[in-house]
């Protein structure tokens, strides 16, 4: 799986925000839900907090019942 950059304006975005920016969430009730519910992982560990910070060049992935689906901060 080869993950879509996807750019950010500042140096740091939080895990909510980052899910719906990139497609992997269309809402932010959404992004809370995937959260909780253990199926997004940031750099290949699961992370169970929406506010968590990002940078760039960490790798979010979101996992469902259609596949993984990856994207990068850039």
């Amino acid at each position: 799986m080869n993950p879509e950059a996807v750019p950010i304006r500042d140096d740091m975005i939080r895990l909510g925000q980052f899910l719906k920016l990139a497609g992997l969430a269309d809402t932010g009730h959404e992004a809370r839900d995937l959260v909780a519910d253990g199926e997004v992982s940031v750099n290949g560990a699961v992370e169970t907090r929406r506010g968590r910070q990002l940078g760039r060049g960490d790798v979010v992935a979101v996992s469902g019942p259609q596949g993984e689906r990856a994207a990068v901060v850039a």
